[in-house]
């Protein structure tokens, strides 16, 4: 590594010490030429695949942006930071065990919707009706039975619907809260 001071191209680590959550080494270096020391951060770089949009585009994967969907998803939600952050690096982590070198944004979408599933089923829909596009309220009442037919109230969620029984005890409809 180049001595930052001097430009000299022979630096020798002094001292090595590892984060306390392990995912860098810092590094403690001197310069042979000059003397001076420095610091260095090493890290793991783990090539993320490449998205491709719907419209064929094709952009190198942001994680800010996957952030940003989360949050959007899950805004005035009671979902704490530390879980949302969890369900961003579950979908990083699914998107480097894919294997591929590409990955088309309705599987990145994929990815994002079962781990918004788990979190909050109101966050779901949100990003749901925006990812499929939902054109009316009948998509919305669609997802939300299919939601609560294959995939009941979590431990910690409310009901996306409170369902009161009819008059003649035959039908339900749902309730407004």
């Amino acid at each position: 590594m180049h001595c930052p001071f001097c430009q000299h191209t022979d630096t020798r680590v002094i001292d090595s010490r590892v984060s306390e959550d392990g995912a860098t080494i810092r590094r403690r270096r001197g310069c042979e030429a000059c003397g001076e020391r420095f610091s260095t951060l090493e890290t793991i770089e783990l090539k993320l695949p490449v998205i491709i949009k719907s419209d064929g585009g094709r952009e190198a994967f942001d994680a800010r942006k996957l952030r940003v969907g989360f949050d959007r998803a899950l805004q005035k939600r009671p979902v704490s930071e530390e879980r949302i952050e969890a369900a961003v690096r579950a979908v990083v982590h699914q998107l480097r065990m894919c294997g591929e070198r590409e990955v088309p944004s309705i599987k990145v979408g994929g990815f994002v919707m079962d781990e918004l599933r788990k979190l909050d089923h109101v966050g779901y829909v949100r990003f749901a009706s925006v990812y499929r596009s939902f054109e009316d309220v009948a998509d919305f009442r669609d997802e939300i039975e299919k939601l609560e037919r294959d995939h009941p109230t979590d431990e910690g969620q409310l009901p996306l619907l409170e369902v009161a029984d009819a008059p003649d005890g035959k039908a339900a409809k749902p309730v407004r809260r």
